[in-house]
């Protein structure tokens, strides 16, 4: 962790000490953020949300309704219309506005790092080093593209001079999903905002908290920047993207990196993860040393208080989604999966679920079939490559993927082969900010982060001129 160059606040033994969370007294903003204002949703109805980690309520936040998003839409509207400040602005500045709102996110980083775990019931220091973190480097990254985003001059015909423009398509829609309510935050603002849009947002019920403190991060950046990214419509929305994501595990692989990096990917965000390593699939000849393995790994997991540096693991979401990961943990015992741990709640009346791993999965059980978004692992097995690939490919999503093994050669031509938007060799949910990150088939359409958003938040324009006669 170290390596990030984030510490908390000491040293002992030269070695730097742990982030802390901080005491959160009271939340200072529950309000709906709407035309730089904080105000009261119309019908003054409100709704909780809870700690995940103990069920006790945190706050009562505002509910918007269709007259408050009706007001959050005018008035990103009226930010981005033609010939306004914001759309007038020149695109350094608003890449340095973009810059600015990440210096705040950085100067709150303990108490956004803190706000995100009470509301997920995610480890803090997953939400300090993996959200925050990734959070401020997305806004930086689009600030830099503000001023660089350009069109080409088009060689056609020697009488004709033929351009192309890009300009911002509006006002934007942003619905956030709550198991990474942040991140996904900023991925959906800065590429926006970058290319000149407004955005009307709407967070997840189950956790709005950190996207209304950023509003008041917004706020201090200036009047502008936050017309054009005004916060509504806190009613409950599904949109997500789904993943039922393979990994490919090789005879010739790194033993411990695969195993380690596929539970990575199972186990990581308490399994609540679109890009969840929830279909394992093992050469035959150290498939069982692999579970082995797996087992012993998954059993080293800190199960407790999401604000215990120590945790590791902390509660899923609420007790629907509670319920239904259990379900299909009870299914893969009926239909004759082996569960080899876990598989049982921690506690009668927590959210907590134990790593819980399955060897002896077939492909026709609904836990080889259906996204758990649990701590849930599936272990196959595979005597072929081209079983392996047939196998992989087999599912109506297509998100992420993964190969492990010591050959470039095959990892390359499974690469190839693998029908998803993103493929990792010999790692699991490595995303970067200028990376692309988006699906095939169900699994979503367009891509998220890189250069490539831009192409989701701008229009592109065609502009011919017919030259006069030359001499």
């Amino acid at each position: 962790m170290a390596q990030n160059g984030l510490t908390g606040n000491g040293v002992t033994a030269g070695i730097p000490a742990l982030p802390q969370p901080v005491k959160v007294q009271e939340i200072r903003h529950s309000k709906l953020f709407i035309n730089n204002e904080w105000q009261r949703s119309c019908s003054g109805r409100t709704f909780p949300t809870f700690n995940p980690a103990t069920g006790g309520k945190i706050c009562d936040v505002e509910e918007a309704d269709k007259e408050d998003v009706d007001r959050a839409v005018q008035a990103a509207k009226a930010a981005v219309q033609r010939g306004s400040v914001w759309r007038r602005m020149d695109a350094s500045r608003r890449g340095g506005m973009l810059h600015k709102l990440a210096d705040l996110m950085e100067r709150d980083r303990l108490l956004l790092a803190t706000l995100e775990t009470l509301d997920t019931g995610k480890p803090f220091l997953q939400s300090f080093f993996v959200d925050l973190d990734g959070s401020i480097k997305t806004l930086r990254y689009y600030a830099g593209w503000a001023d660089k985003i350009h069109g080409k001059s088009l060689p056609v015909d020697e009488s004709f001079m033929c351009l192309t423009k890009h300009e911002p398509v509006g006002v934007c829609g942003a619905i956030i999903p709550w198991n990474f309510p942040l991140l996904m935050f900023t991925w959906k603002i800065a590429p926006a905002l970058s290319c000149g849009n407004t955005v009307v947002i709407k967070p997840a019920e189950q956790t709005p908290l950190t996207a209304l403190h950023v509003g008041s991060l917004i706020k201090e950046v200036g009047q502008l920047i936050n017309e054009a990214a005004a916060k509504s419509n806190l009613k409950r929305v599904t949109l997500e993207l789904g993943g039922k994501n393979p990994s490919i595990v090789f005879a010739d692989c790194n033993l411990q990196l695969a195993v380690e990096e596929t539970q990575k990917g199972a186990f990581y965000n308490q399994g609540q993860c679109c890009t969840a390593a929830s279909r394992v699939f093992v050469e035959e000849s150290i498939y069982e040393e692999f579970v082995r393995c797996s087992i012993q790994n998954a059993k080293k997991t800190v199960i407790g208080d999401p604000l215990d540096p120590q945790t590791t693991q902390g509660p899923q979401i609420d007790r629907l989604h509670f319920d239904k990961i259990m379900d299909l943990i009870e299914s893969g015992k009926k239909e004759g999966a082996k569960l080899e741990c876990g598989g049982a709640a921690v506690g009668e009346k927590s959210l907590f679920i134990q790593p819980t791993i399955f060897s002896g999965v077939k492909d026709h059980m609904r836990i080889a079939k259906e996204e758990i978004f649990g701590p849930v692992q599936c272990i196959f097995s595979f005597k072929s490559q081209q079983e392996a690939i047939k196998r992989a490919n087999s599912s109506q999503y297509g998100l992420v993927s993964a190969v492990f093994t010591t050959s470039m050669d095959r990892a390359l031509s499974v690469s190839a082969a693998l029908e998803t938007g993103t493929v990792w060799v010999n790692c699991y949910n490595a995303l970067h900010a200028q990376m692309p990150f988006g699906g095939y088939k169900m699994s979503g359409i367009g891509r998220e982060l890189g250069e490539y958003a831009l192409a989701e938040y701008s229009e592109v324009k065609a502009v011919t001129i017919k030259l006069s006669e030359t001499i």
